[in-house]
């Protein structure tokens, strides 16, 4: 090899070991130094212990219910009384407690913080207890949070729709108000793009989550999901378009338990999962595997489905231990999880690639480990510190007829996490301060061959752009931030307060101060709870290809290449809305809201390849109105609506990364607005749900959009059904520029074969896009390209749990 490059990578080997030395330094930092004090957790844990009249220890079953966070926990406390359940999303629950010869015990209780509520319980004698009206329409309303959080349990999430392998999460979180889904499952909050972050377990994922990109997590072994787009706590940074957390199940049964899911349907599609965990009071162990195959991983670009095939396979590994418990004082909890996670899948061909045998080939691999220490050291103070270390690997291989080039591509990063926060509650305040930092070492190596330079007789690139290219290159990526946030309860008036600061830097140096302020008052005589938020956010760039596109290197593939300083966007976000009880029955929430970004996060496409790139317009404004019905339970039906309707436009010049071609010099002195490519107006997801027997049910669901805008590039009609075929451009309104209106009807049904106890038999059948509608989701887009949505598809479920 040359010189040159033999030195390079002799510089990045030393930084990996580097690297490396300073992710065991920080490990060892977190087992001996606990007292540093939980990352990003909004979450609780409730103590119980539960005695007689004559304070004797007493084993009960108990039911934990919240109606608004759709979370359910049914357990058993130890022979001594105890038990505590984990990581509680934040609400008020309906808490039953049951023994024999006792009175049902039911009562009200209010999860506010991270900190450890203890609660004891004295059950009465049948004949002499007195009947205490509480029901689970009584935590219908979230009376905390000064945001719709929106929020599902476990049984929720079992009972979904079977998706396409790697998809269930994105499947989930795009049907809640706020979220739009584009091309092979990339997640838009409120029209942001690239903007999502994931929270699993209290640590942040900001890194593109999206099939195509990185592993996507199913869902087969959490225990709660919650999505915010407004209200976010300070504790939350670095993405901010929206929140998606994540929390594994952390309550299991006392002894062996687990489950087995087989499925497979439509498209060759074939899927395992198979998880247990083992539980002796203080000591948690935890163990999952997963597999699948299909032919239709991505949303391909025609109708024939061409070059589509994936296998994906995932195992997760986790360890919890309360050190010091007496009474259930646990002072001390230590946690250790492994993850690993991979996925490689073909590209889909437009029909002119499928006649030249084009063949390209994605992969991508996941490797992550994360601890975490949790010390309580009094009643109102609790601290924990966690760190992670993550290895993400991706790469692109095409064989010698892709047309019209030849990518190759290699990129990842090496991230390091740490973060130490402690949360006190006084009073009337939960009170909540931390700091944490981020080192990664991102390497990219890309390269392309052109084969082709003329489509119909047209040049396709610029006369400049050489035929071949090769690029190289290594970077840090340092981001550190700190937080304080206090939510304080007067009555029935909640008000949430905070600051954070972050530093970024990743080829610019950059930070801000984000404050954040929200309220949530409720008024029990008219049962409605009205809310109002500000966000002040600060958001970074994709790391996607990040020091390829701002490359000197890389101006050497177009003459009138223009390459502009790429830094992150500041966002001014406003809410306003309302949750109304309904009939005690129902609850439905209504708000407005508006968002005013500069250096509005976009992306471009690097030539023809496929490779996308951060980029940023000069600003954006984003607007519009969400509403969400849900009703848990009406007899043997429940159901949930959930409505969007959102405008988003830009404003030229461009402001930051790299662009090629003739339309530069519009791009940098225009000042015209531009639609959003996320911009879809009108966005319903609902479902119907008939249970008329405890171990049947059938459910029916619709999804419906307006549809994105066209984003053309000077092509021919002609052209386009030559690449995609009459009946896809037939799906598109090219005078109006946007694609026509979707809607797909689903239908699924359960049965129980047995059940007995913790051991069941479960067989669910989902027919998705029932109408068997031709769904266009993306056309010729300048970033996006095409994408259409799946025809009718049939799945079986096979659920085994012990």
């Amino acid at each position: 090899m040359p010189a040159s490059i033999a030195r390079q990578s002799r510089r990045i080997q030393l930084r990996r070991v580097l690297l490396n030395a300073a992710l065991i330094n920080a490990a060892l930092v977190l087992l001996f130094f606990p007292s540093f004090i939980s990352a990003q957790d909004r979450s609780g844990e409730l103590r119980l212990i539960v005695t007689d009249l004559d304070g004797a220890r007493v084993a009960a079953h108990g039911v934990l219910v919240s109606e608004a966070s759709h979370f359910e926990l049914k357990f058993e406390t130890a022979s001594t009384g105890e038990y505590t359940a984990k990581e509680l999303p934040l609400g008020t629950y309906h808490l039953t407690l049951e023994h024999e010869g006792f009175a049902p015990y039911n009562s009200l209780l209010e999860i506010r913080s991270q900190l450890p509520q203890k609660i004891s319980v004295i059950l009465s004698v049948a004949t002499v207890a007195q009947t205490v009206a509480v029901t689970d329409s009584d935590t219908l309303l979230d009376i905390t949070n000064s945001g719709n959080v929106y929020q599902l349990g476990a049984p929720a999430l079992r009972d979904w729709a079977a998706t396409a392998p790697g998809r269930q999460a994105i499947d989930v979180v795009q049907s809640q108000p706020g979220w739009v889904l584009e091309a092979s499952g990339v997640l838009h909050p409120r029209a942001s793009e690239y903007d999502t972050q994931y929270v699993v377990d209290g640590l942040p994922v900001l890194n593109n989550r999206s099939p195509a990109f990185s592993p996507s997590d199913d869902l087969d072994d959490v225990q709660s999901v919650k999505t915010y787009t407004s209200g976010i706590p300070a504790e939350f940074g670095r993405k901010m378009g929206g929140v998606i957390e994540t929390v594994t199940d952390r309550n299991p049964a006392r002894g062996l338990h687990g489950n087995v899911i087989l499925g497979g349907g439509s498209f060759n599609t074939e899927n395992a999962y198979a998880g247990s965990s083992y539980f002796d009071g203080r000591n948690v162990f935890g163990l999952s595997m997963d597999a699948a195959r299909t032919d239709r991983f991505l949303d391909p670009p025609v109708l024939e489905n061409f070059t589509n095939t994936a296998t994906l396979a995932g195992v997760k590994g986790s360890f919890e231990r309360d050190l010091t418990t007496h009474d259930l004082t646990t002072n001390d909890r230590l946690r250790l999880s492994l993850n690993f996670d991979r996925a490689g899948f073909q590209v889909p061909n437009e029909l002119i690639q499928q006649q030249n045998s084009q063949r390209q080939d994605r992969g991508n691999q996941e490797v992550s480990g994360q601890v975490s220490y949790q010390h309580t050291f009094s009643a109102n103070v609790l601290g924990t510190v966690q760190g992670r270390v993550r290895d993400d690997e991706a790469d692109l291989v095409s064989n010698a007829a892709s047309t019209p080039i030849q990518p190759f591509q290699d990129r990842g990063f090496r991230e390091g996490y740490v973060s130490a926060n402690v949360a006190a509650s006084f009073h009337h305040h939960e009170i909540k301060a931390g700091a944490d930092s981020i080192y990664s070492f991102v390497h990219e190596r890309f390269s392309y061959r052109i084969t082709d330079t003329e489509i119909n007789d047209q040049p396709i690139f610029d006369p400049s752009t050489p035929l071949s290219f090769f690029f190289h290159q290594s970077a840090d990526d340092r981001e550190q931030a700190f937080f304080v946030q206090d939510n304080a309860h007067f009555g029935n008036l909640n008000i949430s307060g905070g600051i954070r600061f972050d530093h970024y830097s990743v080829r610019v140096t950059d930070s801000a101060w984000s404050p954040r302020l929200g309220f949530a008052w409720y008024v029990p005589k008219l049962g409605i709870v009205l809310r109002g938020s500000y966000d002040r956010a600060f958001s970074t760039p994709a790391i996607e290809n990040l020091l390829l596109s701002t490359s000197v290197q890389v101006r050497t593939l177009d003459s009138t290449a223009a390459q502009l300083t790429l830094r992150p966007s500041r966002a001014n976000y406003y809410e306003f809305g309302a949750t109304k009880e309904v009939f005690q029955k129902a609850h439905i929430s209504a708000n407005v809201f508006e968002r005013n970004t500069r250096n509005f996060a976009d992306d471009d496409v690097l030539l023809a390849t496929g490779i996308s790139f951060p980029i940023a317009l000069s600003s954006a404004r984003t607007y519009g109105a969400e509403s969400q019905l849900a009703l848990p339970h009406w007899g043997p039906f429940s159901a949930w609506l959930n409505y969007s309707y959102m405008v988003a436009s830009a404003r030229l010049p461009v402001a930051g990364g790299l662009f090629l071609g003739e339309n530069i010099p519009r791009l940098l002195n225009s000042n015209d607005r531009v639609w959003v490519s996320q911009d879809q107006r009108h966005t319903v997801h609902g479902q119907l749900r008939y249970q008329p027997w405890t171990r049947f049910w059938i459910s029916a669901g619709t999804s419906y959009g307006t549809g994105l805008p066209v984003e053309l590039d000077g092509e021919s009609t002609q052209t386009l059904i030559e690449e995609f075929g009459q009946r896809v451009v037939d799906r598109v309104n090219l005078n109006d520029g946007r694609v026509r209106p979707s809607l797909s009807v689903d239908l699924s049904s359960a049965v129980d074969l047995y059940k007995k106890e913790s051991r069941a038999v479960r067989l669910q059948g989902d027919i998705l896009n029932l109408n068997d509608r031709l769904n266009v989701i993306n056309f010729a887009s300048v970033f996006s390209g095409t994408a259409i949505g799946s025809p009718r598809a049939f799945s079986l479920r096979l659920r085994f749990d012990y």
